[in-house]
Formats: structure tokens, sequence, C-alpha cells
């Protein structure tokens, strides 16, 4: 009889069967981590799987060769015990062979197509329709905003979890409740942002995007149209003072000065959304800290909570990087300066903003609604251009149509006036949440709301003055008369979500 290496109570077959798991499981999570640290870029998934779920695997598998091992001792104990021994497999034997090569390449087969399924499997849950498409009803705005951002190449995981297992746990207990809530129908109509505890845009944002590089201005170009009969057309051009910090010459300007490697900003926020920012604490390269209060909110300092202080990053500025409903006369705008829209159509501009902006319970009624409200708006009031012009006009339908189903979900509750974005000061607070004149320092210093520190505007057109040009900069004309200076007149009191005018 064969000498064994192992106690006769190792032998039994609940033991085996935790052998055999521990063994896949520990091989597996070894060829795994060898993956994992000669790629380039780790999936997230590749982490859970190779740091939680194989290794509760291998608990699984110890736990068993332990419950077998403890079970013989009490079979002994109670004189029940039995020796076991393995079957006994005779090659010579034709029906043994047979069994045997079955057996064989049918597990060998089984463990290809597992590994094939188990890989295809992974790929998907890595994969932005996953993410998008499962929960289409919940996700469907958020999946169609990104499909039409800069940064739909970009997976959904490499922004949202990263790369390890240590931020895919933390995202995933986070969204253990989600799950639920989508099950059950109990998510909340729209999904609240911003989503609390993200993971730093250093480790996300900053694997492509690098502030330490960026530097010098921007120029952009704007197109707008009046809401009057003849859409009247007006220019402006500006330098963006994008700007940057460089940690080695300790420069800093333009809009990225808050960037972390030039000064640390901490704040705290008095509302959920971050739009009210009472207290501002700026650290600079030399660690001196300057604490700025907004003199006209009623915060009690005393009571101040340094836990709840927040880093500003990316994200607190370009809030929205993938997700952005836009506002419908930005569209509308941009549509028609690119001829998409015909902006010889009498009232167009102001047409088409108003048949966005009616509240719809149902996307397909609102697409409906569209078509019949421009149709009628010509057919009734200006039929000769409404014959003459029909094929254009089905044409301007159906932009308008396109400009609906990206930017408002009725269903989920979802349009540009809840989702604000926090670039700019147009349509929200954005910049004016700290650049507003109102944060002042205990020895009188205040964050600036001259708008030359953001940008310079070096060209604009207008109905009644012309074109006006000049490179050293010139404040800025609206082009509609508002009847009297505009400097302490925010944008939003007009172009905000509650009182917006077209």
């Amino acid at each position: 009889m064969t000498k064994r290496k192992f106690p006769v109570s190792f032998y039994n077959p609940i033991t085996l069967v935790g052998v055999a798991i521990s063994s896949v499981s520990f091989g597996l999570i070894l060829f795994l981590m060898v993956i994992e640290l000669t790629a380039e870029r780790p999936k997230p998934y590749m982490g859970i799987i190779t740091f939680v779920i194989l290794p509760s695997i291998l608990i699984i598998g110890l736990l068993l060769i332990a419950i077998g091992i403890f079970r013989e001792h009490r079979l002994k104990i109670k004189g029940k015990s039995i020796e076991r021994t393995f079957p006994i497999i005779d090659l010579n034997d034709p029906k043994h062979r047979i069994s045997a090569t079955v057996f064989t390449v049918g597990t060998i087969l089984l463990l290809v197509f597992s590994a094939f399924g188990s890989f295809k499997a992974l790929e998907y849950t890595d994969s932005d329709e996953f993410c998008g498409t499962v929960c289409h009803t919940v996700m469907e705005p958020e999946y169609v905003a990104y499909l039409n951002s800069a940064h739909s190449r970009v997976g959904c995981a490499t922004c949202h979890i990263g790369s390890g297992a240590d931020w895919f746990v933390k995202s995933k207990i986070s969204g253990s409740y989600q799950v639920y809530s989508v099950l059950f129908n109990k998510f909340p109509r729209p999904i609240p942002t911003p989503i609390e505890n993200l993971r730093p845009a250093q480790e996300t944002c900053e694997q492509c995007h690098w502030p330490k590089h960026f530097f010098g201005e921007k120029k952009v170009d704007y197109v707008y149209y009046l809401s009057d009969e003849k859409n009247t057309k007006s220019y402006l051009t500006m330098l963006l003072r994008t700007g940057g910090g460089n940690i080695e010459l300790g420069n800093a300007s333009g809009i990225h000065y808050h960037m972390n490697i030039a000064n640390e900003i901490l704040y705290y926020t008095a509302d959920h959304s971050r739009a009210e920012i009472p207290y501002i604490e700026a650290k600079n390269l030399k660690g001196e800290v300057t604490i700025y209060r907004d003199k006209k909110a009623n915060f009690d300092i005393s009571k101040l909570n340094r836990n709840e202080l927040r880093r500003m990053d990316c994200i607190d500025c370009h809030n929205r990087p993938a997700h952005v409903y836009n506002q419908p006369d930005k569209m509308v705008n941009l549509f028609m300066s690119s001829n998409r829209i015909d902006e010889t159509l009498p009232f167009i501009k102001s047409i088409a903003v108003q048949a966005l902006e009616i509240q719809y319970s149902k996307k397909n009624i609102a697409l409906d609604s569209i078509k019949l409200f421009i149709n009628n708006f010509y057919s009734l009031n200006y039929p000769d251009i409404y014959k003459e012009k029909k094929s254009n006009i089905l044409k301007t339908i159906e932009e308008v149509q396109q400009i609906y189903s990206r930017n408002y979900f009725p269903e989920m509750m979802v349009s540009w006036k809840r989702f604000p974005v926090n670039l700019g000061h147009t349509y929200s607070n954005g910049c004016f949440r700290c650049h507003d004149g109102n944060h002042v320092s205990d020895n009188g210093k205040v964050i600036s709301n001259d708008c030359n520190v953001c940008h310079t505007i070096l060209h604009q057109e207008l109905p009644v003055e012309g074109k006006l040009l000049s490179f050293e900069g010139m404040d800025f004309i609206h082009p509609v008369d508002l009847g009297g200076s505009i400097d302490r007149q925010l944008c939003i009191d007009c172009h905000g979500p509650d009182k917006q005018k077209n």
C-alpha cells in the first residue's frame, strides 16, 4: 500500500473538492496578477476579479478543506469513519480508456469555453454599452449626452472608477443601493448630482490632461441670433486665458491658476449642488493661507467642520465633462450658424427655443408637438414662406427634434435647467460662485470679478454699433439695449433656468 503524504482524514470528497477549488483559484490569481502588472492600462474589472472575487472563492475552497477534515474526525470519534480509496483506472481496459478520454477532453473543452465566456463577459461589463444600456431608462440621459461629448471615446469606467481594485470596490459598495433602486423602481428622477466621493481628478482626468503643461490663451468665436423677426446676427471673439502653472518656475496665471500644482484651494459649500460657497481657503506655494468669506452670506465660521471642506479640483468647474445637457438658445445659435437651421426663416430663433422649452410628458409626444408647433406657426403666419420653403422648414423641424432628443429626457425629468454647467457664467452662477466681488479676506483682499481675469474680448459685431475691434481688449456690449449698465447684472438674471429670455 502506497504511503500517503497527508493524514487519513485529508482524503475525503469534501476536502478534495476544496483542494481543487483553492488550487484553481490561486493559479488564476497569479495569472491575472501578472496580466495586470504587465498591462499598460489595467481594466478596473480585472482588479475586482483578481483581488476580490477569486480570493473569495479561494477562501471558500480552504473552508471546504477544513470542513472535510473536521467531518472525518467526527466520524472517526463516532466509529463511523471508513478508509477511502481513489478509484482504480485501468487504461488497458477499453471502457476505462474511453471514459478517461471523454472525461479529459470534456474537462479541457469546458475549461477553455468557460475561460472564453468569462473573458467576454468581463469585456462586456467593462464596456460603455453595458454602463449605458442595461439600465436604459435610468442611464439614457447620461449615455446619450456621453455619446455626443468630447469624451465619447473614453470609457465610462476609466473616469468613474479608474484602474485598481480599491476604487472599484468603493464604487460598487456605494452603488449597491442603486442596483436595488433600479430593480424596484425606487430611483430618484432626475438622478442627483454631483456624485459624492468621486475619485480625485488627479487620478482620472490628469491621466490625459496635465495641468503642468497648460499655458497660453485660446481663441473662441461665438455667433448669436436675436429673437426678432430677422434673427439679427451678432458676433463675439475672445481669448480665453487658459493659463496654468509650472511648479519648477513657480508661476501661475489664467483660469488654471486654481489647479493644485500652483495653489491649494479648499472651500465649504452650503448646499448639495455646490452653488453656494460662503467660505474659501487659498494656500500658495509658500504655504501662506488666505481666508475669504462671502460678506453677504449668513455663515457662522465657529460652526465650520473642517472635515466638510472640499479641495478644489478639475470637477469643480468642469463638473459635467461628458454629460452636458445644452441650453436651447445655445444649440439653436450653433445649428443656425452652421446652416443646419435656415436662419432666413422669420422668428426661427424664437420659435425653435419656445418649441424646445415647452414641458412635455414623454419624448414621442415632444417630437410630435415640436413638428406641429413649428409647422403651424409658418402655415398660419407666413403662408407664402411656408409654401416656398417647405423643404427647409421640414429640415429645420428635424434639426430641432434632434436638439431635443440629445438634451431633454422628460421621463427622467432631465434638462439643462436641472444640471447646470459651472464653466462660464451665462446660464448658471459658475465662476460667480466665488468671483462675485463679495468674497473678501480679513485684510480686505477681494476675489476679483473683473471679466478680463479670465478672458479678453477682441472683437464684437453688433446690430447698432457695427464692427468693433481691439487687440488690447474691450468691455462687453450686450447686443440688446438693456436700458442701463450691465456691470452689476448677472447673466443668469435673464439667461438662467428660471428667467431665461429668448
